[in-house]
């Protein structure tokens, strides 16, 4: 059947062996210092593994695959412990297996930076910009549902290309907000829909505000969203503010 899968880019991954934990289905192991999908059967193609992985080598794809056994993964993901063989050797450095959720590259720790944000407007004529950015990772394929930032917060889901169009950005828009970026047109948008259904279900922020472009293709991350707090949580209020590439903005609530 045609369905969404994990796909594992070899030459980006180290064998750090992150993503075989992050699995309860059990479906990822090491073998030969790379992870390797078990089989087909057992990936439920959600995409829990992504987040985990320091280098970017997990992806999830379209393509045809044996249809998702729900039974067979229970019973894997039971049974499976990792061992020697599952792990590449550095995976169990204590450095390492005390590394926060993202995985042991320090690029993408979670990371809190409130408190040495200020959250005020006070930036006057002449001084320099002050920046807004609460917390790190932002890239919404690495963010977890789970993390502690996005917990009851107002929320911003923000096309990657919005900062360069928008002057005031951190003042305007991240002062005291979460926010997580993305691109509905080079990434996955069905990952990005249940990837935000599962956010908006475990976090239950207070509200969304979405940023896209005005071109077309920007579209799909405000409907994904809106899809989203349909299914999760249907009485989120959610706002898109459209962004022209002169700067302008317009505004629709959901």
């Amino acid at each position: 059947m045609l369905r969404e899968i994990i796909k594992i880019d070899e030459e980006k991954c180290d064998g750090c062996g992150l993503c075989v934990p992050s699995c309860v289905e059990g479906a990822l192991k090491i073998v030969n210092g790379k992870a390797k999908l078990v089989a087909d059967v057992y990936c439920d193609g959600l995409g829990a593994c992504l987040g985990e992985c320091p280098q970017g080598a997990l992806t999830i794809e379209r393509r045809e695959a044996d249809e998702f056994d729900e039974e067979a993964a229970k019973a894997l993901g039971s049974s499976h412990k990792p061992t020697t063989h599952d792990a590449a050797p550095h995976a169990a450095m204590p450095s390492q297996a005390a590394a926060p959720a993202g995985g042991c590259c320090p690029g993408s720790a979670i990371r809190n930076l409130a408190a040495s944000v200020s959250n005020g407007n006070d930036v006057t004529s002449g001084a320099p910009a002050v920046p807004r950015l609460g917390h790190w990772p932002v890239q919404l394929m690495l963010v977890s549902p789970s993390s502690p930032f996005l917990k009851n917060a107002d929320l911003v889901v923000c096309a990657d290309c919005v900062p360069f169009a928008v002057p005031d950005f951190h003042d305007r828009y991240l002062a005291g907000r979460a926010v997580v970026v993305g691109c509905p047109k080079l990434d996955n948008l069905q990952h990005y829909r249940e990837k935000l259904t599962e956010m908006i279900r475990v976090a239950t922020p207070q509200s969304v505000t979405v940023l896209r472009m005005e071109v077309p293709c920007c579209g799909g991350l405000a409907g994904a969203v809106v899809e989203a707090r349909d299914l999760a949580m249907p009485d989120l209020p959610v706002s898109v503010h459209q962004i022209g590439i002169k700067g302008d903005i317009s505004t629709v609530c959901y």
